[in-house]
């Protein structure tokens, strides 16, 4: 069997990643991923770098049995914020629990494993992962995008997630059928915006 060219994958896979864009959760429809889509999104993020093998994040999906619950604690998250937020605003924070057909948390490890390994790191590697699962999502052709948040940190969702004291919830990742793709596209940077050269003394040439 012929394999690909390395230009011919690099070209498929750069055009992939072009591709990627977000898109907001509420403009977000069904249907989502099936069982067999799922499956591949999540064994995509099995691919991400992770020193020491710790298995150091996890994704937590929201499924529809459970979306009134979630609307619930962004609604108290928010209350625990502001006690002064109207009726409204709390109707605002339970519907966003409604929307895209797949949701998931992703939550961080901090103790998980060789402790010498630290946060930072942990959180390269569950970005990775993400960026995987972006990907995947793309080339199935759905839409996607990571939301946080406030109402991470409030005591209300970690206590629905059941989180412990060493797990950080990171961001909600939602994917489904885009309608309507954007009208303009997002201005990529180009390197000379994000990559300098390290500057260091050249060697003395004074003689004395």
């Amino acid at each position: 069997m012929t394999q690909p060219s390395s230009d011919t994958t690099a070209t498929a896979l750069a055009d992939l990643m072009q591709a990627r864009r977000t898109t907001l959760p509420k403009r977000m429809y069904p249907p989502g991923p099936d069982a067999e889509q799922l499956q591949r999104i999540l064994e995509a993020a099995a691919s991400a770098p992770d020193h020491g093998q710790l298995l150091p994040w996890r994704f937590v999906r929201i499924g529809s049995h459970a979306r009134t619950a979630l609307g619930e604690a962004f609604a108290a998250a928010l209350l625990e914020r502001d006690p002064q937020a109207t009726a409204e605003q709390v109707a605002q924070a339970q519907e966003k629990a409604q929307r895209a057909p797949l949701l998931l948390l992703l939550v961080v490890d901090a103790a998980r494993g060789d402790a010498a390994i630290d946060l930072p790191e942990r959180i390269i590697s569950a970005g990775c992962a993400v960026q995987n699962m972006l990907l995947m999502a793309t080339a199935l052709g759905f839409g996607s995008a990571l939301t946080s948040g406030k109402a991470l940190h409030e005591q209300a969702l970690r206590t629905l997630f059941q989180l412990q004291s060493s797990e950080h919830a990171l961001c909600f990742i939602s994917i489904g059928t885009v309608l309507q793709a954007a009208r303009r596209k997002r201005v990529r940077p180009v390197p000379a915006e994000y990559v300098s050269d390290l500057s260091v003394a050249g060697p003395s040439t004074d003689e004395g």
